[in-house]
């Protein structure tokens, strides 16, 4: 599984390319899905650009999308978004239109009555467990735990030299994660080291300008598509991933 983070956080400080309206996050997903991504991870943003869990702003950003690709599309619900848990609760209760799956924060307040919600209305569950957090204690202790779609992985080690070394200890602090699928993934400067780790481990995992904004090379992305084809060409050895020119399409070139 490839999944692509579409914006996640970034804003256009930091480049045209980050899509932010519903047109633009459609545009992308269906170019990052053309290049080879499987599942579609996006952050909704309002017409200022301000992150929202709104049912409106939502639902326009998950239709636009769907009309462009055919693969599971998911949300955010990061505290960040909607600091209070019983209001983040109750913007879930009011989804006029369901994403395939969100992503709850482990070590967040309220992640247990957040992810709830979400199994309530049929909603996927990826619990997001940092690293660096007590989020894989908590996990571990969670009466869902065997009820999430998967368990995301996230590395918030951003040392290209320590961020393989975090990875590992992250996923042996998730024991057998009651036996749900890991995604595993990285962030900037340790987006690259551990999604090679994880080609290597057979896992599931993800990148998209939400995580990095650079090539395995160094070079600046262009595009989500252009970020999802340098990393399937990571074979499971770690090689295959220098030396790669994209376009912007994602088409090698």
């Amino acid at each position: 599984m490839m999944q692509v983070c579409l914006n996640g956080s970034r804003s256009a400080a930091d480049g045209a390319m980050i899509p932010l309206s519903p047109q633009a996050l459609a545009e992308s997903a269906a170019e990052a899905v053309a290049a080879g991504a499987t599942d579609v991870h996006v952050h909704p943003r309002t017409p200022c650009g301000r992150e929202s869990l709104s049912p409106r702003v939502v639902a326009a950003t998950l239709e636009a999308v769907r009309a462009r690709v055919d693969v599971p599309v998911g949300v955010t619900t990061g505290a960040w978004v909607e600091p209070d848990p019983d209001a983040r609760v109750a913007r879930i209760r009011s989804w006029t239109v369901l994403p395939d799956h969100a992503s709850v924060n482990w070590h967040e307040p309220g992640a247990e009555e957040v992810a709830a919600a979400l199994v309530e209305r049929g909603v996927g569950v990826e619990a997001g467990i940092w690293s660096g957090t007590e989020g894989a204690a908590r996990f571990a202790r969670s009466p869902l735990g065997g009820r999430v779609l998967r368990v995301l992985a996230e590395v918030t080690e951003t040392g290209p030299g320590t961020a393989e070394r975090t990875a590992r200890e992250l996923l042996g602090s998730l024991g057998d994660a009651f036996g749900r699928p890991v995604l595993l993934h990285g962030e900037d400067g340790g987006a690259w080291p551990v999604l090679r780790l994880a080609r290597r481990l057979g896992l599931a995992t993800r990148v998209g300008l939400e995580d990095v904004l650079v090539l395995p090379d160094g070079e600046r992305a262009r595009s989500n598509a252009q970020l999802v084809t340098a990393a399937l060409a990571v074979r499971a050895d770690g090689k295959g991933d220098t030396g790669v020119d994209t376009g912007g399409d994602g088409s090698r070139r």
